[in-house]
């Protein structure tokens, strides 16, 4: 049975406040932000950090992973790469202390075509992220969302070393490729070590260099995401929970269900909600 998670960003209430909700709603495991303010690696010392596993295990979780998602254009400048690289190697430390292997992040949108220097570039950064990941026992984890999943299949494949993963989000799979996210569980099945618990629709198709460009960027003025797609509470989307569970059975994923809220009102609610969703469809 998967373990439920939720990312305590998402309740919008700071650290340690937000570690005893994630508690207070029913989750078993958190998943925190760790490149910035007092989670980024170079603000916790050896004593801080073991001072806040104790109390994350104080209220009975275990992290599930960290985010480290450094935004921009990911690892596809080459000239950013040596310093961003660098970052996600002290993440990957931090995780270890926090007892995961897990560092989930954005890379930028794989190109199809394997013969452009962006790709090239992103395959050497990888490369090295992934060779440290071996040497520590950590895992570098892709998040899906901007291309479709055999393009990230082909490019995992393409890599040199197995430190280099995949955390799964099937709703970024609907809202901005629109690619099918159980089947996609079936073509990751070799890389999957995490998972987002997140749902959405997607309202017209984009261009999704472009909808990560603008991520990366700045909004344009002209520019309204929720013209292309929208993120939905748990079950009132296009993700199909029980064949999408199904799918993560099949393949012999056991690891965590991690719940993701970046928009709405009331974030407390809807994880709440999300909770009780996941615990009624794992069984």
């Amino acid at each position: 049975m998967h373990k439920i998670g939720v990312i305590v960003d998402s309740f919008r209430l700071g650290l340690r406040e937000g570690i005893k909700k994630a508690k207070e709603v029913g989750a078993e495991g958190i998943q925190l932000y760790a490149v910035r303010g007092e989670m980024a690696p170079e603000n916790l010392s050896a004593t801080a950090r073991k001072e806040l596993l104790d109390f994350i295990k104080a209220q009975g979780l275990e992290v599930s992973a960290l985010c480290g998602d450094l935004g921009g254009h990911g690892f596809t400048i080459q000239e950013d790469n040596v310093q961003r690289i660098e970052r996600s190697k002290r993440i990957m430390d931090l995780a270890k202390d926090l007892e995961t292997n897990i560092v989930t992040t954005h890379i930028g949108v794989v190109p199809h075509d394997v013969n452009q220097d962006r790709y090239k570039i992103m395959q050497e950064a990888c490369n090295i992220l992934g060779e440290y990941g071996d040497d520590v026992g950590a895992y570098f984890a892709i998040e899906t969302g901007p291309e479709i999943a055999v393009t990230l299949k082909s490019f995992l494949d393409s890599l040199s070393s197995k430190g280099v993963r995949v955390n799964y989000d099937p709703a970024n799979l609907v809202m901005v490729t629109g690619d099918d996210p159980v089947k996609g569980v079936y073509t990751l099945k070799d890389y999957i070590v995490h998972t987002h618990a997140k749902d959405g629709i997607q309202l017209q198709e984009s261009n999704p260099e472009y909808i990560y460009r603008c991520f990366a960027e700045g909004m344009p003025e002209n520019f309204h995401v929720d013209e292309y797609f929208l993120e939905k509470p748990l079950g009132k989307g296009h993700v199909q929970f029980d064949a999408y569970i199904k799918a993560l059975r099949d393949i012999g994923y056991k690891g965590f269900l991690t719940i993701e809220r970046e928009v709405g009102d009331n974030p407390e609610k809807d994880i709440r909600e999300a909770v009780k969703f996941l615990q009624k469809i794992r069984g």
